[in-house]
């Protein structure tokens, strides 16, 4: 008794602080939940684990029919030093029937409801995927394919000036170029290649290691029934943009297309300000080279027009090679005039590494491994910073994974430490710091788990999958789901032009938000209402870029990590 008191009162001190700004100032979204839980479902054979912040001495399950069908007592109270507060687990894994669930808490008045079944990922993966056919330049979203969210093009880009930090004597200050397609890289209208490379390879690698799933999954896009997986027509659209920031001169690539500011809140065919395309950078060109080797292969075999294309690929990579040792420290330096997106970068042994590495198994070429060999570094959660890893997965998927035994020890080593993170975490989480963009440190850690899986069949891995995605939907310190028209609560009011202007209500389905962090804290304003603990400090407000925005990085291995487990749902 007197240990649960000290736990009330502890929490109820956290919960003042919390609710409390520097100056005294008290917030105005109080974390108020008091079951933290997937708000997507189960299946019937998973972990089923939920938090609680509340003294309650049990838990009950109802079915439909209000009928108990099970019961448990919760676990010790845990604190996280990055949420603040203090919960206890519940666990009711041993519940496997397929159905619709109410959880009540001893001394609440609250229900919540849950379901059990069979593919509950099914149409969130689709909604993930055809996130990205909403983001699409230079081509109209028909209401055919996107019902109330349908809009007129934006951006065509047939009219890109060379900005006077790319110029050269081929393509002086001024040269109009077309640039035409790919994604929205985010919440505003501007494309970057170093965003984009990751990005393509995450969605071009959900394929590739699951492709008697991807070959009939379908979102129905414009190119749906062409012959060619959805998820290999959608990556399709971005690679090709990506090759028209190639310099067909001399190979090198061109770091980002964009107007000199941010657009407006406007929707994209309202947007007419001067586009640009902006310095060359080796990240760039190593990220390009990776990305096509990478494509090159899976793009070859699957009918005769992607075939052509695996060597256009090809050939483009080997140019962007060749460029990059020719410039090999060119780093990207925002011009005075440009005021959107870095993606700036002064460490390139990642990008280094994994260029090399696609090359190498694109090619054979023993050049290539030498290059990998002295660029590698211990695996790290991928981000488009930090690309190193995705070197190693292509490397340990491929059939020459013979060759790096020690890669893969390191690999599986490194995945493990993730575990051990989670073993400990109140929240069942395997991150321990919040980044900007945390909740794609959650997902690229699951896309982790989902490789260790493969190489190992260790069934550890996909238990910890399951604890990735139940945070991302909704057992996390904010209570939220944190994927677009999922979930009994999630975001509304995300950073994303086309959502924010339109006539809808509601934003474009499948996004997966950027989530709690506190790298920027006054984005909307000093008296915003976000906590000053890492895991909490969320709001859903459109001004909040750095924790309410979109972008096409963060929703890649969602797709990846939602595919697969819907994957294995069906063979379960």
């Amino acid at each position: 008794m007197k240990k649960n008191l000290i736990h009330i009162a502890y929490l109820l001190i956290l919960i003042f602080i919390s609710a409390c700004s520097s100056d005294g100032k008290v917030e105005n979204q109080v974390m108020e939940d008091e079951l933290l839980f997937n708000q997507v479902g189960y299946t019937p054979h998973a972990a089923k684990k939920a938090l609680i912040r509340t003294n309650s001495g049990f838990f009950k399950v109802l079915d439909s029919d209000g009928n108990k069908v099970l019961e448990g007592k919760p676990s010790e109270w845990q604190t996280w030093e990055e949420s603040g507060d203090s919960v206890r687990s519940i666990d009711f894994s041993e519940l496997n029937k397929a159905g619709n669930y109410s959880l009540q808490l001893e001394g609440s008045k609250q229900s919540y409801a849950f379901t059990i079944s069979d593919r509950p990922l099914e149409e969130l993966a689709k909604a993930a995927l055809k996130s990205f056919y909403f983001n699409r330049t230079a081509m109209p979203i028909e209401p055919a394919f996107g019902g109330k969210w349908s809009r007129p093009a934006g951006h065509p880009d047939n009219e890109v000036y060379v900005h006077a930090s790319a110029a050269d004597q081929n393509r002086p200050e001024g040269t109009v170029i077309s640039s035409q397609g790919g994604w929205y890289d985010a919440g505003d209208y501007n494309k970057y290649i170093v965003n984009s490379s990751i990005t393509t390879y995450t969605l071009l690698l959900a394929y590739q290691i699951n492709q008697s799933y991807a070959d009939n999954f379908t979102i129905a896009i414009p190119e749906t029934g062409n012959g060619i997986p959805d998820i290999i027509n959608e990556a399709l659209y971005n690679l090709r943009w990506m090759m028209t920031m190639q310099d067909p001169n001399d190979g090198g690539v061109y770091h980002k297309l964009t107007t000199k500011r941010f657009d407006d809140f406007i929707m994209p065919h309202q947007a007419s300000k001067k586009r640009f395309v902006v310095q060359k950078s080796t990240a760039a060109a190593l990220d390009f080279a990776a990305t096509m080797s990478y494509a090159s292969r899976v793009l070859g075999g699957l009918n005769s027009e992607t075939t052509e294309l695996s060597r256009t690929c090809l050939d483009a990579a080997h140019k962007a090679w060749t460029w990059a040792k020719q410039h090999p420290d060119i780093l990207y330096e925002q011009p005075s005039d440009i005021h959107t997106g870095a993606y700036d970068d002064v460490n390139l042994k990642d990008e280094w590494f994994w260029a090399a590495s696609e090359m190498y198994l694109s090619t054979g070429d023993l050049g290539f491994l030498k290059s990998l060999n002295s660029f590698y570094s211990t695996p790290e959660v991928p981000t488009w910073k930090k690309v190193g890893t995705l070197g190693v997965i292509s490397l340990l998927s491929s059939s020459k994974s013979s060759e790096f035994e020690s890669y893969q020890f390191d690999y599986l080593n490194y995945v493990d430490k993730l575990l051990e993170i989670e073993a400990k975490s109140a929240y069942h989480t395997c991150i321990d710091t919040m980044a900007w963009g945390s909740n794609s440190d959650i997902a690229n850690a699951g896309l982790l788990k989902v490789i260790a899986y493969k190489l190992s069949e260790a069934d550890k891995y996909k238990i910890s999958i399951q604890n990735d995605l139940d945070y991302l939907f909704g057992r996390n310190a904010t209570g939220y789901c944190f994927v677009t028209g999922f979930g009994d609560k999630s975001p509304m009011n995300i950073h994303h032009r086309p959502s924010a202007t339109d006539d809808v209500v509601e934003p474009v389905p499948g996004f997966l938000i950027g989530g709690p962090n506190t790298v920027v804290m006054d984005d909307c304003g000093s008296d915003s209402g976000r906590s000053s603990f890492p895991a909490k400090s969320y709001i859903d407000a459109e001004c909040s870029f750095s924790t309410n925005e979109i972008a096409i990085n963060w929703n890649a291995p969602l797709v990846l990590l939602t595919t697969i487990c819907d994957a294995y749902d069906m063979k379960d």
